[in-house]
């Protein structure tokens, strides 16, 4: 089994770097293999820390290849953010209603995606949920207050990914109903993600590390031990994990209640909206996602989230690559099929509203 593998494979690369110190001291020329150790950086992208870890012998390449991964990270913030100005979100937000408008190849990738993901999910995950930003305010300019029925009545009518008109031929993006709003912040944070594994695999490295808030990826091992992570306990966010798994070439991505949110008269309001009601889901506490790529477990999670435990597990045992686990609303834990065996339960999540 792993284990195996596991104890065999630190000894064998001791041995090799054994080999590797003797043959140095025996030669008169430096030597110039270091032994793989861990580089790691963080930095502000996208709203959140973006944390890169590697195990790399050349530490100069592993953090000029850490910079690409910045960098690559601001220029598609600055294609897909609502926040930055003249973005192609925000182009294409203001043509609403009136006309298409040419985007970057990557824009239109990240569109057509979301596209498929609404259709898996029932139209549960929308990126056109931005009609209702400016009334529930969970970004920087969260305000804690809470929209009147009147204002989510007005924006509902906005909302629907269908009104999306993409042409792939001409690389436009059109919204056909007035007031409509799109928003990537469920979906371009993975997109990301991917963009920076390809970038750090292309530099040679294959032991590495992308974590972007809630999205994360893994490859190879963490040094000569297997990726272990932590699932966060929703009602305890700073305590330990409740669950763990091991995990290799693989993306983790958790959407929670309790990442974005605010209490009112012991009422949780965060988030992650059900679109048919415009108010926060209430179905979920977290789901957390293993798949191969951040795009898709980034957007996923977020409509198995607002499926809920029962419709949202059918769906993750349905679709191939992809598994799951659930903190349902009344704090039951489901764990996918093909996770059985992976995940390890260290204590029942925490219980609170």
């Amino acid at each position: 089994g792993p284990q195996v593998h596991g104890s065999i494979g630190p000894w064998v690369l001791r041995a090799g770097a054994m080999r590797l110190v003797s043959a140095c001291l025996a030669a008169t020329v430096a030597c110039t293999a270091a032994p793989a150790h861990r580089v790691e950086e963080t930095r502000l992208a996208m709203g959140s820390n973006l944390t890169l870890v590697a195990w790399a012998s050349d530490e100069a390449g592993a953090r000029a290849a850490f910079n690409e991964v910045f960098t690559e990270f601001d220029r598609l913030d600055a294609l897909l953010s609502v926040w930055k100005p003249g973005s192609d979100v925000n182009r294409i937000n203001e043509a609403a209603g009136k006309g298409s408008v040419p985007v970057s190849p990557e824009t239109l990738e990240v569109i057509e995606t979301a596209g498929d993901i609404s259709e898996r999910t029932s139209g549960t995950f929308d990126i056109t949920f931005g009609a209702l930003a400016d009334v529930w305010k969970f970004d920087h300019d969260q305000d804690n207050s809470i929209p009147t029925e009147a204002q989510i009545a007005e924006r509902l009518p906005r909302i629907g990914y269908r009104a999306i008109v993409r042409e792939r031929w001409k690389k436009t993006v059109f919204l056909s109903r007035p007031g409509m709003r799109i928003h990537l912040g469920g979906i371009g944070k993975g997109y990301a993600v991917d963009r920076g594994v390809a970038l750090l695999r292309q530099r040679g490295l294959t032991n590495f590390m992308i974590q972007a808030g809630g999205d994360l990826y893994v490859a190879g091992s963490k040094g000569d031990v297997p990726w272990k992570l932590g699932i966060t306990d929703p009602r305890a966010p700073d305590g330990p994990p409740f669950a763990t798994l091991t995990l290799s070439d693989k993306t983790l991505s958790t959407s929670g209640d309790y990442e974005r949110f605010f209490m009112k008269d012991g009422v949780r309001y965060h988030h992650i909206l059900d679109l048919k009601t415009g108010q926060p889901a209430r179905k979920s506490r977290s789901v957390t996602l293993v798949t191969s790529k951040a795009v898709v477990a980034d957007a996923l999670a977020k409509g198995v989230f607002i499926l809920g435990p029962e419709a949202g597990m059918a769906l993750i045992e349905k679709l191939p690559d992809v598994e799951g686990v659930i903190v349902s609303a009344t704090n039951e834990v489901l764990v996918s099929s093909g996770l059985k065996d992976l995940v390890t339960i260290a204590h029942p999540p925490t219980d609170a509203p």
